[in-house]
């Protein structure tokens, strides 16, 4: 009797035991990408301003993609969502254009030691370094008309816009975690040449999941890297950098999109642009995925069952989209499409 009371005692525990590592098997499988920061959306709640962040929660790990374009407006929408920034894994800063990193002094007010990934540059506003070969010398000159005297160090080190802050700076794509990689890649784009962003690439078993910022290097070539690392794409979000483009480019970007690389769900927010979502909508069809403010899109094996599709800005929030979008014209876009028009 004892023996047969120990058996069912035994498989009792066994059976309790495989539901725990079912349910933690599930919790690092599922996720879900929370837009914190853009111009358009629904959530009451929340304050629109044009920029782009976004929680990526995924592979057990919380990432923070970009900070929106103003510290205040973010922490607001930070607190609406109920997201605790102590708890972040790390922040990924795509590039260095205000509407994407401002939020970062608020990040860092809660969370000093966070690891904060951002592109490398030469002069870059997250702190850089470069070797003291970079410049000419001329011995010639007496030595307090000479930069260090005439014995500069080996490597001369420069400031950052966060002095204290623990960045990791990135100069080419970089495995950063099992199955997390950063894309980076270099815009050669009038207005923007030169400018390195880092885009989120994280496989997962249902496939490639694509996080971008801008899109400054091009939608295209940052999908191509992702491709890469693997062909079958379930989701790409971000801003696609489509804001004031032509229709004959839109649609060769939405083209390139569906036939080409062929993601299962596309979700664009932030700079896409108007035009684009209406294109990238019809193409796409139920696989296009509403992504404005304060959005949550579920990830995991059953991630589609929870996406909401085919939704749109409203109409208000459309008429604040445009404004925001004139405002400047950071990327160049607008010299390019005069350039364009100009000469045909």
């Amino acid at each position: 009797m004892k023996l047969g009371r120990w058996f069912f005692v035994a498989a009792g525990l066994v059976n309790l035991l495989g539901a725990m590592s079912s349910a933690v098997s599930a919790e690092q499988t599922s996720g879900q990408i929370t837009i914190l920061y853009d111009a358009f959306g629904t959530d009451p709640a929340m304050t629109k301003d044009w920029g782009f962040s976004a929680l990526v929660e995924i592979a057990g790990k919380r990432i923070l993609f970009d900070t929106g374009d103003n510290a205040e407006i973010f922490a607001a929408n930070v607190k609406a969502k109920g997201v605790d920034l102590t708890k972040l894994d790390f922040v990924v800063l795509s590039h260095r254009h205000s509407d994407h990193m401002a939020g970062l002094n608020h990040v860092l007010s809660v969370n000093p030691t966070v690891r904060i990934y951002a592109p490398k540059e030469g002069f870059g506003i997250y702190g850089s370094s470069l070797p003291s070969s970079f410049y000419r010398k001329d011995d010639s000159l007496p030595p307090e008309m000479r930069y260090y005297d005439g014995k500069p160090p080996e490597v001369m080190k420069f400031g950052a816009a966060w002095a204290n802050a623990n960045f990791e700076l990135i100069d080419q794509t970089t495995e950063i975690a099992p199955g997390i990689t950063l894309i980076a890649l270099i815009s050669d784009l009038p207005g923007t040449r030169e400018l390195k962003e880092l885009s989120l690439a994280v496989n997962s078993s249902d496939g490639l999941v694509l996080v971008v910022g801008c899109s400054h290097p091009g939608i295209e070539r940052i999908v191509e890297a992702a491709a890469a690392i693997n062909p079958k794409i379930h989701l790409i979000t971000g801003g696609f950098h489509l804001v004031v483009a032509p229709d004959d480019m839109v649609m060769k970007v939405v083209t390139a999109l569906k036939d080409k690389f062929k993601p299962e769900y596309i979700a664009p927010g932030h700079c896409t642009g108007e035009p684009t979502f209406a294109a990238l909508k019809k193409a796409f069809g139920d696989k296009y995925v509403y992504a404005g403010l304060g959005t949550s899109i579920p990830l995991g094996p059953n991630a589609a069952s929870g996406m909401k599709r085919g939704e749109g800005p409203l109409r208000e929030d459309l008429a604040n989209y445009r404004k925001l979008a004139e405002r400047e014209d950071p990327f160049g876009i607008m010299r390019l499409r005069s350039r364009l028009a100009a000469n045909p």
